[in-house]
């Protein structure tokens, strides 16, 4: 089921990124409207109602709750949450800016969240042909249209000065330009997507993602499904405190300084980061 609503995600989007007409019936037009947390396509739309009907369709006797960034408007979280300790919570298009701007940088997140914790992680990047699966406490791997799976490959950089540090593409202020100074990495690299992040990580490509929050903040559709992955590969993902994330929360939002590496030096990365912070913005909630 995951794969098929994946990679029916992943045709859909990449026939509107060639402006070529969508399958399953859905408009060719690609309208964007504007709003307080960023564009909003109609490939995120098609996206999202493709999901929603999938899960409806393959499940018709299971009433699953199911909280997408485009069905979560005016919704409360009591409303969705109560009584229910198991929420799917799903991106259909994370990072539609880059999705915009043609870099390829895109991807469709679906998460299974239990008591606030995300357990099950699925991230398809079209534009690679890759579809992410993690069940934590159990693994993760790629795999392609074919089935033909790849491993998790972290780096064997051990040393922080030797690390590659991912940054957003589209959202950097600059205190966080300023924890980079502080923090020597061996260089920086730009990606988009929370999701193509991780897969970055996860291919050896790079070794820590911070994301600081500026006037807004990401959501839970944002961080649930990656970090799902990348804990259930063995990476760790958590605030610069070391505290875990908590999803559905009331603002569904994912404020603070979040940090997501290989594991390795999960720790030592938290504890250089917080101090840094402390210095830079010390009213900052991490």
């Amino acid at each position: 089921m995951l794969r098929n609503l994946s990679w029916g995600a992943a045709d859909i989007l990449m026939a509107y990124a060639r402006g070529e007409k969508p399958p399953y019936g859905f408009s060719k037009e690609l309208d964007i409207k504007d709003n307080a947390d960023g564009p909003v396509s109609a490939a995120d739309l098609a996206v999202n109602s493709w999901l929603l009907e999938g899960f409806k369709n393959y499940y018709p006797s299971v009433d699953w709750i199911v909280l997408s960034e485009e069905n979560a408007k005016g919704r409360s979280v009591d409303d969705v949450y109560k009584n229910n300790e198991w929420v799917w919570v799903l991106d259909p298009l994370d990072g539609t800016k880059d999705f915009l701007q043609g870099t390829g940088e895109y991807a469709v997140h679906l998460a299974l969240v239990k008591d606030h914790t995300p357990i099950i992680g699925v991230v398809v990047i079209p534009e690679l042909d890759e579809l992410w699966f993690g069940v934590v406490g159990h693994g993760a791997w790629c795999e392609n249209r074919l089935k033909k799976k790849k491993d998790v490959q972290f780096s064997n950089r051990g040393e922080i000065s030797k690390m590659i540090l991912l940054a957003s593409r589209n959202h950097r202020d600059k205190r966080l330009s300023q924890l980079i100074d502080k923090i020597s990495f061996a260089s920086i690299k730009g990606v988009g997507s929370v999701g193509c992040k991780v897969a970055t990580i996860l291919r050896g490509e790079a070794d820590v993602y911070i994301s600081l929050s500026g006037k807004t903040s990401p959501k839970d559709w944002d961080m649930a499904a990656p970090e799902a992955l990348l804990k259930a590969a063995g990476g760790e993902f958590s605030h610069a405190n070391g505290k875990p994330l908590v999803y559905m929360q009331k603002d569904l939002n994912q404020a603070g300084c979040l940090i997501a590496s290989s594991g390795s030096k999960h720790k030592l990365l938290c504890e250089l980061i917080f101090n840094a912070m402390k210095y830079i913005d010390p009213m900052f909630e991490v």
